[in-house]
């Protein structure tokens, strides 16, 4: 049976962690775009600018491999609650007029360090939150929100800061982190910590083989970080637009192809997809995300380009929403939050590292061929991905099959 939206949206628990997380990714994109355009106005430097905006990125690596754990030993509830107050706390920091600029960098990376811990540990909530029959569509409607907050942030930022300034955007930002806090708080209802039996070796060592020790799930995992290694022309926006002779407007419309594609995307696929087709369509669409951007080596027109980036944004987003829900129900619950934090710390770690190396790519060739270069390379790495989860599935039919048959004896 198909679940719709409504049902998903009437669980309680569930509208709550949506509304948090809406209005968090939504004041994450204001601050990115606060952060780079007081940067710039203090340092002058696009150098620095661009260092700042990494670090909303790259720490996350950090977290991811040594903090998750903690969503698996402390009440994810509380556990959310609690960073979400830190964090909220370090962005009004952030907001003082007149914070050096090193200190600015460092309160910067606690807010990205913290926030796979966050991520993994409501990720971890949602399966005990909505069931195992609404948790897919659950993570459809989470992928609509956050790509539609993403861009109400990017466009709304601007504007916020034409009209303030950066420092009242990134209080604004700190104002959502608490609105979170509180929502999460009063909304949800306290569960117990699952207990896990003791083991000698760390939990990310743990954790890392329980992702790469399995062909099915160390696949699922390298098809997650390639997502945010084709999503490369994000990065690249700026570069791409003026080697067309496009401005600040062009560089708007870039960005926005992939969270519009992906919102569209997301929406038709878990509207006329059915569940049981749904794994057989990862390596196909993770090919389809790479192929629209492999296509930029031929030099399209901008508005060719931007189609193809949306393109790109609705398979890629489809396939990073299959993999998480995949990867969140073929785990242990009680390592589900340290799995989950080391695989988006991968795709963070990537969003932030593909544009540095296209950029460097791109001093050599040009922005249009260093994207397209990138789409040709995750194409045949999507392909072999492909055929690795084929091979995974049809060995696991195998092995079902083999286990009913023993039992029918």
């Amino acid at each position: 049976m198909r679940r719709s939206y409504r049902d998903v949206l009437s669980v309680v628990e569930f509208r709550a962690m949506w509304l948090a997380e809406l209005q968090s990714v939504a004041g994450d994109q204001l601050a990115r775009v606060a952060l780079s355009v007081l940067v710039f106005n203090h340092t002058g430097s696009a150098a620095l600018t661009g260092l700042t905006y990494a670090l909303t990125f790259v720490p996350s690596l950090l977290g991811g491999v040594f903090l998750t754990g903690l969503a698996d030993r402390f009440p994810r509830r509380e556990l959310i609650c609690w960073i979400d107050a830190l964090r909220g706390c370090l962005v009004v920091l952030v907001a003082i007029p007149g914070m050096p600029f090193v200190v600015l960098c460092v309160l910067v990376a606690f807010v990205s360090l913290l926030q796979p811990v966050f991520k993994a540990a409501q990720i971890a909530l949602l399966p005990d939150v909505l069931g195992e029959e609404l948790f897919p569509t659950g993570m459809a409607v989470r992928s609509i929100t956050v790509q539609s907050a993403q861009l109400a942030g990017f466009a709304g930022g601007g504007l916020l800061i034409a009209i303030f300034n950066p420092y009242v955007v990134l209080a604004l930002d700190a104002l959502t982190f608490f609105g979170s806090a509180v929502l999460i708080r009063t909304r949800l209802r306290p569960r117990p910590v699952v207990v896990r039996p003791g083991s000698a070796r760390a939990p990310w060592r743990e954790s890392f083989d329980l992702l790469f020790a399995n062909r099915g799930t160390r696949t699922l995992v390298l098809m997650l970080w390639l997502m945010a290694l084709v999503a490369v022309y994000e990065g690249m926006a700026a570069p791409y637009a003026a080697a067309f002779g496009g401005g600040s407007v062009v560089v708007g419309l870039i960005l926005a192809a992939d969270p519009f594609g992906s919102v569209v995307g997301v929406f038709l696929y878990s509207k006329l997809v059915p569940e049981s087709r749904r794994p057989g369509l990862l390596g196909p669409f993770a090919v389809a995300s790479a192929v629209p951007v492999a296509l930029c080596l031929l030099r399209p027109g901008l508005v060719v380009s931007i189609v193809l980036f949306v393109l790109a944004g609705a398979f890629g987003t489809i396939v990073a929403m299959e993999t998480t829900t995949a990867l969140t129900t073929r785990v242990p619950e009680e390592r589900r939050g340290q799995a989950i934090g080391m695989g988006n710390a991968g795709l963070t770690t990537a969003t932030g590292i593909s544009p540095l190396l296209a950029g460097i790519l791109a001093d050599r060739t040009s922005p249009t061929q260093a994207v397209g270069w990138f789409g040709l390379i995750g194409t045949v790495a999507a392909v072999a991905l492909a055929v690795a989860w084929m091979s995974s599935s049809v060995d696991a039919g195998r092995a079902f099959a083999d286990d009913e048959g023993e039992g029918g004896l």
